[in-house]
């Protein structure tokens, strides 16, 4: 039995990133002797174990083979006659194919350390081919590594084409997809991830309607560079969609939401967005009634940290437009709003339309001071 560093670890340590976590390969070793030393088995479709002290993930070394379409269709062979070699060789990604043993020695048998140098995003054999969410996660590290230099290989690329065209793209669950964008839209070039998709032909499959020429692409590439955060780069990419003149946008992307199974925060911000941008990037202008209903549009009484949301969005919507956009003006008439008291329209019995109306009346009173 020996352990072996593996992936994303080797990995980043060698690009002198910080290491988030750490994965092992446990050569030589059966389910029994695992159990035995304490570890917890987690793996549903292959041997996966955690560490009874770190509680980090030991695999045992495992090869597989394809036995149906999509990819889930695999069986796993972990006998502890597999080899580190053989371990290493069924992962996507050549920079992700590399272990250090426990003298520290680094074992590189597909020249992931030689990808790493060039910036090259170059997968490691033919078995590529067997899983297509190596296709969105070939996107995803692209979206993390662009801005460093990174670039797909040409023959990769040809392969995932090779794959979409074969219909493989087709079983990835709405599910899957959905984990892979929304970490996608995370990282510092989410932009890429959408990019590498329209260049595997797997775009307008998974994601209809979303192009690469299209205004979206550009509002999120302009959000990306002012929010870390993934809810306003969404409802960025999405402000505009579809690029259809005839299209209904909110129905539109309920329906994309609905597809990808996107949860309710980002289906409400893109849906907010995509209703009430022109109104916020025209609030130099807005009169204290249309102010509030922009306000009211965007319960950001109750909303707080999605109305910044909103204002990240359009603010990169607005770099997007070559537009100017004022989101300190809007930050301060919300807070200006929002400090207009309540109870003591309460203590006079006010209830209903009644309340409705005279909360109204007072914020717009402090709008007009």
């Amino acid at each position: 039995m020996k352990i072996f560093l593996v992936g994303g670890a080797v990995r980043d340590e060698l690009l002198g990133h910080p290491i988030k976590e750490r994965d092992w390969v446990v050569v030589g070793a059966t389910e029994k002797h695992m159990l035995d030393l304490g570890y917890r088995q987690v793996g549903k479709e292959f041997p996966v174990f955690l560490h009874p002290r770190t509680r980090e993930e030991y695999a045992l070394a495992r090869m597989e083979r394809k036995v149906a379409k999509g990819y889930k269709g695999f069986h796993f062979d972990t006998s502890t006659k597999v080899t580190l070699a053989e371990d290493l060789e069924r992962r996507d990604l050549t920079i992700n194919a590399m272990a250090k043993s426990p003298e520290g020695e680094l074992i590189d048998p597909y020249h992931g350390k030689a990808d790493l140098d060039k910036r090259i995003l170059r997968h490691v054999s033919k078995a590529f081919a067997e899983d297509p969410v190596r296709i969105l996660r070939v996107g995803r590290f692209l979206a993390r590594y662009h801005h460093l230099g990174f670039q797909v290989a040409p023959e990769t690329l040809a392969l995932m084409r090779a794959m979409t065209d074969a219909g493989e793209v087709d079983a990835l669950v709405p599910e899957r997809v959905w984990k892979e964008l929304e970490r996608a839209l995370g990282e510092p070039t989410p932009a890429a991830f959408f990019e590498v998709l329209h260049q595997a032909h797997a775009l307008h499959r998974l994601l209809p309607g979303l192009t690469i020429e299209g205004a979206g692409l550009h509002a999120l590439i302009h959000t990306a560079k002012l929010s870390p955060n993934a809810t306003a780069r969404f409802a960025a990419l999405l402000y505009a969609y579809p690029e259809t003149a005839m299209a209904d946008p909110q129905a539109s992307i309920a329906a994309l939401c609905r597809r990808t199974r996107a949860p309710n925060a980002y289906r409400d911000l893109a849906l907010l967005t995509a209703k009430h941008y022109r109104a916020a990037l025209q609030a130099d202008t807005a009169t204290p009634e249309q102010l509030l209903a922009l306000f009211s549009g965007l319960d950001i009484y109750r909303r707080e940290s999605r109305f910044h949301d909103f204002l990240a969005a359009c603010a990169g919507i607005a770099a997007a437009l070559h537009l100017p956009f004022n989101a300190r003006l809007l930050e301060t008439k919300a807070a200006i709003v929002k400090a207009v008291p309540i109870a003591p329209l309460l203590t006079q019995g006010l209830h209903h339309d009644a309340l409705a109306a005279a909360i109204h009346a007072e914020r717009l009173a402090a709008l007009n001071k």
